[in-house]
């Protein structure tokens, strides 16, 4: 797959979402057994500052899900994508970007093709590489915790341009830690959306995690 053009549609959707990564900082991740409301999911996570949600394929009913959060007017993507049918499905269901565990060259092509941009996952240099040149839009380095914040600066070296996200072991310990090495923006996953507490619709607690989670971000790294 040739990767988008700087005037398709795709490429704008890419710059989009860098963008907003940017400037928010930091992607809820989604994994549970059962999700009461994904609306009011997303609600409780934006209400703690969080705005980006990505539910997953590995979720029940997932793509029901999306519907009813982008129905809702939340910024809603889907991970865990592993096939160009996925790919479609999500798109169909109103997810506004995909995100894969690795280099999926057919999610990259069907991603392109519906002009939806796709976070593609990688871990050594050779496939950070290869998912620049898939047309990712950023990178996510999984699981970030193999090799800590420091790896992200090693690979600043010979990607400088490239936007990378920690995905895997973010935690409000080490997230300040993962953005000052260069990361672009970082994952929360169970440690602001328990699967627990996402199955028992504790809204509150989720709001709670996610506030002390975005607290943790703006203060400096240890």
């Amino acid at each position: 797959m040739t990767a988008p053009t700087a005037t398709t549609p795709g490429a704008a959707a890419a710059a989009a979402l860098r963008a907003a990564l940017a400037a928010e900082r930091v992607i809820a991740v989604v994994r549970a057994p059962r999700i009461p409301d994904a609306a009011e999911l997303c609600a409780a996570l934006a209400a703690g500052g969080i705005d980006r949600v990505e539910l997953t394929f590995t979720t029940p009913e997932v793509t029901a899900h999306l519907r009813h959060a982008a129905g809702a007017g939340h910024r809603i993507g889907v991970g865990t994508v592993l096939t160009a049918e996925q790919a479609e499905r999500a798109v169909d269901a109103g997810a506004g970007f995909l995100v894969t565990p690795g280099c999926r060259p057919e999610v990259a092509a069907a991603a392109g093709q519906a002009g939806v941009p796709v976070v593609l996952g990688a871990l050594t240099p050779t496939e950070v590489a290869q998912a620049v040149d898939l047309g990712a839009a950023a990178v996510k380095v999984f699981p970030a915790r193999v090799f800590g914040p420091g790896y992200f600066a090693d690979l600043r070296g010979p990607y400088p341009d490239v936007p990378l996200v920690a995905s895997g072991g973010v935690d409000t310990g080490n997230a300040a830690a993962f953005l000052d090495h260069g990361a672009l923006a970082v994952c929360a996953g169970s440690g602001v959306v328990p699967p627990a507490a996402v199955a028992a619709a504790d809204w509150p607690e989720i709001t709670r995690r996610a506030r002390a989670f975005t607290a943790a971000l703006a203060a400096p790294a240890g």
